[in-house]
């Protein structure tokens, strides 16, 4: 019985591990990698089936899908679990768009290093960046009456490899102990209008989808309605990027076709809304209470 028991406890101590799935790109060809960590853990019991969740980053974030691949986890579930090493109990995915010519067109990219990768320490953790100084005044936004952008969002973004991300998931799913009752989708800036995109054309593949500071236009809409998905949404008050006033008309479209939606402004904060939503709890809770 002891014996037993010490086995168990050396089973839990298994730690979380990050992998880098490569594979090759339908959009030109070319040999990629994905991240894929495995939280703390896996492995122990081969009848666990682990909840998944696809992470889509921001435009800043973009590379080659290999010696830049690390920029994936500057900002969201990757940089909390595996760079600050929380207990995140997910398997999580985690590709990086192609640059599609965005370095020259977007100076934070161009400037960037890789000495600016973020670096997991064998103790402790780093230190979070601060949030982003706002002077913009906290004001409430009337609805916008245009889009600036196309139905999928700003140019360039995970549209694009569409195939790419569903052959992951499938690789995943076939290779990994998923639980496909709890694949979530979720994603900052342009991965919030990749995540809007994605569950609209594929609602049948997640549980709940959670854009952060990307929102979706309305022709994306009834998809969504139609399966029921369970959507969080969140927008920053002083975005000045993505403006809070382009999230109503598609939400209200959600609420026309007698959806629910849940829909959170941080008022205080900017386009780095992501910094509390990804560094809290509440929206990890959420995920876990969905289920297909």
């Amino acid at each position: 019985m002891i014996l037993l028991l010490n086995a168990s406890l050396l089973r839990a101590q298994t730690n979380a591990s990050l992998e880098r799935i490569p594979y090759t790109s339908k959009v030109d060809k070319s040999d990629r990698k994905f991240l894929l960590y495995l939280p703390k853990g896996y492995g122990d019991d081969p009848n666990k089936k682990w909840p998944v969740m696809m992470f889509l980053h921001g435009n800043g974030e973009r590379g080659n899908g290999t010696t830049e691949l690390d920029f994936v986890m500057v900002h969201g579930p990757l940089y909390e679990a595996w760079i600050q090493k929380r207990d995140l109990p997910f398997i999580i995915i985690g590709p990086q768009l192609h640059m599609f010519g965005m370095d020259k067109q977007a100076e934070y990219i161009a400037n960037r290093t890789l000495d600016q990768l973020p670096k997991r320490l064998e103790n402790g953790t780093p230190s979070r960046e601060a949030k982003w100084k706002i002077d913009t005044l906290m004001q409430g936004s009337p609805s916008a009456t245009v889009y600036p952008y196309q139905n999928f969002g700003p140019p360039m973004g995970w549209e694009q490899v569409e195939q790419d991300l569903l052959n992951m998931l499938d690789h995943v799913s076939s290779n990994y102990q998923t639980d496909q009752s709890k694949v979530y989708l979720t994603g900052l800036s342009y991965g919030g209008f990749g995540t809007w995109y994605m569950g609209s054309k594929h609602p049948e593949l997640f549980a709940a989808i959670s854009p952060v500071v990307g929102w979706g236009h309305k022709d994306l809409m009834q998809p969504l309605a139609i399966n029921k998905i369970p959507i969080w949404c969140f927008a920053g008050g002083r975005d000045l990027v993505i403006q809070e006033q382009y999230f109503y008309p598609g939400l209200n479209e959600l609420e026309q076709l007698g959806h629910e939606v849940r829909f959170t402004i941080e008022s205080d904060m900017g386009h780095d809304t992501w910094k509390r939503v990804y560094g809290g709890e509440d929206l990890y809770t959420w995920f876990l209470s969905q289920q297909k």
